[in-house]
């Protein structure tokens, strides 16, 4: 699917409530996370291994430029997001990486989510407290 006339390929990641969305150019190796270096976005350091994951696991660290765009969720479902979307974008560039990174789990959506406020109850799961008189 690499588009020759511009050279770069666009994915989309989803975790959580966040959304990225990925562009991948060939370049040197920089990752800029809504017009700011990824180290700022990301201050913890098992953040930036998680997003890293998949261009470790292919060898391509320094092949790609990647530009994300992030909105919603909090830092840690966003760190998740943007691994989705480098590792959809790596396999749309090569497909020979699809069978290596489905294999790691990269390319699943992670289907888990916060559950919903029942009514009558204090949370999801918690409930009010019952006294007996």
């Amino acid at each position: 699917m690499e588009n020759q006339k511009l050279n770069h390929i666009m994915a989309v990641g989803r975790r959580k409530e966040a959304v990225v969305r990925v562009k991948l150019i060939p370049g040197t190796g920089k990752i800029i996370v809504n017009k700011r270096p990824f180290e700022e976005y990301f201050p913890l350091e098992t953040q930036r291994i998680v997003i890293k994951q998949p261009l470790e696991l292919t060898g391509s660290l320094n092949k790609y430029d990647i530009y994300a765009n992030i909105k919603g969720g909090g830092i840690s479902g966003q760190a998740g997001a943007l691994r989705h979307g480098i590792s959809r974008a790596l396999a749309d560039i090569e497909p020979s990486l699809k069978e290596i990174l489905r294999r790691e789990g990269f390319l699943t959506r992670d289907p888990r989510m916060k559950e919903r406020k029942k009514y009558g109850q204090k949370g999801a799961r918690k409930r009010f407290q019952w006294t007996k008189r």
